[in-house]
C-alpha cells in the first residue's frame, strides 16, 4: 500500500485509508514494540508498566502486544491479544497505543518494511547452541521464536543500545534515546525484551490506574460475586503454595530482595527483613490472619459482618482447612470454578479487604490495582505480628521505593497448570 507524503505532514500523523474504510493514524514520532517474555503474568505486568511509561518519555506510540502464556502440553506458548483481559481506552488517556495486531495487519509494511526490521537489545546474546554471536537472537528459544512468529515478523540486522538504559525517570535518558534512534531513521524500536525493569519502579506504579478489566473479564467476575457469594462482606486472599513456590522460598535467606517483596519490606529494606514464614506462611499464620481480618473489619463496620472468604491460589486453596474453622461463624470459603488467574484478580480487587504475599507479583497487582483505589490490603506474616497484639498496619502504595531490575522472574519456574499466576 503506497502512502504518501508520511514525512511532509505538518501534524505529524497521517490517516491511512483502508479498504475498509477505517483511519488508523500514523504516529510520526515512531512505535516502540516489545516480546513480554520474561515470565508470566505477574512479571509481563510489572513490565508492561515500566514499557508504557518508556514510550511515553520518547515519544513513541507503545504497540501493546499479547500476553504470553503457557499451556500444559504445548510445547510453544500461547500468545492471548492484550484486549482479551484489559481495556485499550484507558491507557489512551495516559499515552498513545494500538494492538499490536492492529499495528501489523493495517500499517506495519508501510511503517515497518521488513528490510528495516531490526531487533533491540542491551548486548549481544548467545545462540540456542551456545555460541557468541554480535546479534540479539531476538528468536531464539520459547518464547521468543513463538511471539514475533505470531506476526511473521524477522529481524534483518541487531541494534545493542547498551550502555543506554532505560529509567527515563531520572537525568536525561530519554533525551539520549532520542537523539541516538530517531523516528526518522528507526521508525519502529522493537525489543527482544522489555525495556522496563522488575520489579516495577515506584515511578510507575500508579500507572496501575490505567489497567482497567475487559468487559468479560468483569462480565464473569461480577456475575460470579452477584450468583455465588453471599450477600455482604467479603475477604479476599491469594495463596501461593505450588511445589516451586515451595522451592523458591528456600531461597528467602540468601535472596532478601526476592521477587515482588520490596512491597513489603521496601527496596532498601528499611521496613523489615524478608523470612520464610513470609514467603510461605503457615497455614496457622493464615487463618490467625484472617480471624483477625474479619473481627477488625466488624469492629469498624458496625452492623455488617464479613460473610465468605474468596480464595486465589495457584495450587492448594486450603478448603477443607479454612471451611473447618470459619463455618461455625457463618464465613463461606469459596473459589472460581474456573482456571481463569484474570477472574481471580477482578475478585481479589473487588473484595472488602484483601490478604496478599508479599514475594508474589501476583498479588503485588492486586495491591496496586486497590491502592490507586483507596482499599486496604495487608500481607501475610508482615509485619511480624505476635499473638494477641493489634492487626496488622496497612500497606499503602505512597510508602513504594524505586528499586533497579534484579534480574529475577518469580514466574520463570511456574507449575504447568497455573496459566498465569505468580
Amino acid at each position: 500500500m503506497a502512502v504518501p507524503g508520511i514525512f511532509s505532514s505538518l501534524l505529524g500523523l497521517l490517516c491511512i485509508s483502508l479498504c475498509t474504510s477505517d483511519l488508523v493514524e500514523v504516529d510520526l514520532n515512531g512505535y516502540l514494540a516489545y516480546c513480554p517474555c520474561m515470565g508470566r503474568f505477574g512479571n509481563q505486568a510489572d513490565h508492561f508498566l515500566g514499557t508504557l511509561a518508556f514510550a511515553k518519555h520518547l515519544n513513541r506510540t507503545l504497540i501493546l502486544p499479547p500476553w504470553v502464556e503457557y499451556r500444559q502440553g504445548q510445547m510453544k506458548s500461547i500468545q492471548v491479544p492484550f484486549d482479551t483481559y484489559f481495556q485499550v481506552e484507558p491507557l489512551r488517556t495516559y499515552h498513545r497505543v494500538i494492538l499490536m495486531r492492529e499495528f501489523m495487519d493495517t500499517i506495519g509494511s508501510a511503517v515497518w518494511p521488513h528490510e528495516k526490521r531490526i531487533s533491540f537489545c542491551y548486548m549481544a546474546r548467545k545462540s540456542l547452541d551456545g555460541k557468541v554471536t554480535e546479534s540479539c537472537n531476538a528468536k531464539d528459544g520459547n518464547p521468543f521464536g513463538p511471539f514475533w512468529d505470531e506476526f511473521n515478523v524477522n529481524f534483518v540486522n541487531s541494534e545493542f543500545y547498551g550502555p543506554l538504559t532505560y529509567d527515563v525517570h531520572h537525568g536525561d535518558v530519554a533525551e539520549k534515546w532520542r537523539e541516538k534512534y530517531p523516528a526518522k531513521e528507526f521508525s519502529v524500536l522493537a525489543f527482544s525484551g522489555a525495556p522496563a525493569s522488575f520489579p516495577v519502579q515506584q515511578e510507575n506504579i500508579e500507572l496501575q490506574k490505567y489497567l482497567k478489566f475487559s468487559k468479560g473479564v468483569l462480565a464473569k467476575a461480577k456475575e460470579f460475586k452477584r450468583k455465588t457469594l453471599p450477600k455482604g462482606a467479603f475477604i479476599g486472599i491469594h495463596l501461593r503454595n505450588g511445589i516451586d513456590w515451595v522451592r523458591t522460598c528456600e531461597h528467602t535467606k540468601d535472596s532478601p530482595n526476592l521477587f515482588a517483596v520490596a512491597q513489603c519490606i521496601g527496596y532498601r529494606g528499611e521496613r523489615g527483613t524478608l523470612t520464610h514464614e513470609v514467603c510461605f506462611p503457615s497455614q496457622e499464620t493464615v487463618i490467625r490472619h484472617l480471624r483477625r481480618e474479619i473481627r477488625k473489619y466488624r469492629e469498624s463496620h458496625k452492623g455488617d459482618e464479613v460473610r465468605s472468604i474468596f480464595v486465589a491460589s495457584d495450587s492448594n486453596h486450603m478448603e477443607s482447612e479454612l471451611s473447618g474453622t470459619f463455618k461455625r461463624s457463618g464465613v463461606g470459603i469459596y473459589r472460581y470454578p474456573e482456571n481463569d488467574p484474570h477472574v481471580d484478580l477482578a475478585l481479589l480487587e473487588m473484595s472488602n479487604h484483601f490478604i496478599g504475599n508479599c514475594v508474589s507479583s501476583y498479588s503485588a497487582f492486586v495491591k496496586r490495582g486497590r491502592d490507586v483505589r483507596g482499599l486496604p490490603s495487608s500481607f501475610w506474616a508482615f509485619p511480624p505480628h505476635p499473638r494477641g497484639s493489634s492487626t496488622p498496619r496497612r500497606t499503602s502504595n505512597h510508602e513504594e521505593l524505586s528499586i533497579s531490575d534484579v534480574g529475577m522472574s518469580d514466574e520463570i519456574t511456574a507449575a504447568p497448570q497455573d496459566k498465569a499466576r505468580v
